[in-house]
C-alpha cells in the first residue's frame, strides 16, 4: 500500500479523472458502452460538476487515484476510485472531506444494484430515505447522511 495525499481539483486533472470514471463504470457495468459516453460525460463535467461542485481528488506518486464532488447543497455527486487502489482508505479519506465540507447533512443517489457502494456508504453513516429512477431507466437509492 502506498500513500496518498488529497488535494482540491485542477483543470489539468481533466482528462485524468474522465478516464478515471470510465474505467470504473466500465468495471461496474460492463454490458454498457461508457465509451459511447464520454462526450457526454466531459460535457457534463465541464458544464455541470467543475462549476458547481468542490472537487477534492486523491493522489499518489503515480497520478490520480480518486476523487469526489459536493456542491453547496451537499449533494455528492461522484465518489470514484481506482478499482486497483480499492481497499487503501481513498474512498473513506474522500467521504470524510466530504462531511467536512457539508457538516450538516449529505445527500447522494446510487445505482440500486451497486451494491458495493450501498454496503460502503451504509458503512460511513448513510441511510436509505427512498428510491426512483434515473434518466437511464434504472432505479437508484436516495442516501442521507447526518452527524
Amino acid at each position: 500500500m502506498t500513500a496518498f495525499t488529497l488535494r482540491p481539483y485542477r483543470t489539468d486533472d481533466e482528462d485524468a479523472a474522465i478516464g478515471l470514471w470510465l474505467r470504473t463504470w466500465r468495471l461496474a457495468y460492463p454490458a454498457i458502452d461508457f465509451d459511447k459516453r464520454v462526450d457526454w460525460w466531459r460535457e457534463r463535467w465541464r458544464s455541470e460538476l467543475v462549476p458547481s461542485a468542490e472537487i477534492i481528488v486523491a493522489e499518489n506518486s503515480g497520478g490520480l487515484i480518486g476523487f469526489v464532488t459536493i456542491d453547496k447543497a451537499g449533494y455528492l455527486d461522484q465518489l470514484v476510485v481506482e478499482p486497483e487502489h480499492w481497499g487503501w482508505g481513498v474512498a473513506e479519506a474522500l467521504v470524510d472531506e466530504v462531511k467536512l465540507r457539508s457538516p450538516r447533512e449529505v445527500t447522494l443517489k446510487v445505482n440500486a444494484d451497486n451494491y458495493r457502494a450501498i454496503k460502503f456508504y451504509r458503512r460511513h453513516g448513510f441511510a436509505v430515505t427512498g428510491e426512483e429512477t434515473n434518466s437511464s431507466g434504472r432505479p437508484v437509492l436516495n442516501m442521507l447522511w447526518r452527524p
